[in-house]
């Protein structure tokens, strides 16, 4: 590792993605993003109620089971959201390595979402959904996926 090279984390779920920074010999994380997704749930984002079918048997009807989880759809539109702006970033030379923290389904969708130059630069995945957790929480959770930072500057008692 090069001693000012910088780590972008980015630390998501399915609804939420938060994305800092860490340079190497640094103060812990900065916080550069916190993205907010759709969170209706399925019932709502959906347009209309579910058609209707009249059984050919009998005089029953029901309703036919939509053919899109629209709830489900959302969260990989948010993945590739938050996949474009990972991938500018990379482009644009704003990180040297990319760590991605994800609960298995998102990381899923965000690995899928990644463009090359990002996949490049990837240096760890973890799948948890750490995106409740305040950045100094988060250091304790991600072990040796992150560079080496300095313990935070101690601040000096005042003088009288």
């Amino acid at each position: 590792m090069n001693k000012h090279e910088t780590t972008w984390l980015v630390v998501a779920d399915g609804r939420r993605a938060r994305i800092f920074s860490a340079r190497m010999g640094g103060h812990g994380l900065t916080e550069l993003h916190d993205l907010i997704g759709d969170d209706r749930m399925t019932r709502e984002v959906g347009t209309d109620r579910p058609g209707r079918v009249q059984e050919s048997a009998n005089s029953g009807r029901h309703a036919m089971a939509p053919r899109v989880d629209w709830h489900r759809q959302a969260k990989q539109q948010f993945a590739r959201e938050v996949a474009e702006k990972v991938n500018q970033a990379g482009l644009n030379g704003g990180y040297d390595r990319l760590v991605v923290v994800a609960p298995p389904e998102a990381l899923g969708d965000l690995r899928k979402a990644l463009g090359k130059h990002a996949l490049d630069k990837l240096g760890g995945e973890i799948d948890k959904d750490l995106t409740h957790f305040a950045p100094h929480e988060l250091i304790n959770h991600l072990g040796k996926v992150l560079p080496k930072l300095e313990p935070p500057p101690r601040a000096k008692p005042p003088t009288r």
